[in-house]
């Protein structure tokens, strides 16, 4: 899997994302990591719901629509949970308060670049 940067409406950040476009990497997803601080989040393609089921600490979920733009973002979602939403294409799984931190937004625009 590699580490791309994410751009947050056309402004790269200085967040690394890892991504998982396999079904393995997607099925396994978060669970074999012990904190999210570098890469500070997964990049699911395709994926339009999560669980944090076997989880030891929250995360923020990003859905994103196929053309890079956010549909739904929860916040502080807590282990042993689920969250879905149906126009999502793409799902970026955050470290807990990063959501908040970049101000993410319904209608904002991601992608990620090297």
């Amino acid at each position: 899997m590699s580490l791309m940067n994410l751009h947050v409406d056309g402004q790269r950040t200085a967040w690394r994302i890892r991504q998982a476009a396999r079904w393995w990497s997607r099925a396994i997803g978060l669970l074999a990591t012990p904190a999210l601080e570098d890469p500070c989040g997964l990049w699911i393609a395709p994926c339009n719901s999560v669980h944090t089921l076997g989880m030891r600490y929250p995360i923020d979920v990003v859905f994103v629509r196929s053309d890079g733009t956010i549909a739904k973002v929860v916040e502080q979602l807590r282990p042993w949970r689920a969250a879905g939403c149906r126009q999502a294409r793409f799902t970026l799984e955050l470290r807990a308060g990063l959501a908040n931190q970049l101000q993410l937004k319904p209608g904002m625009v991601l992608a990620l670049a090297a």
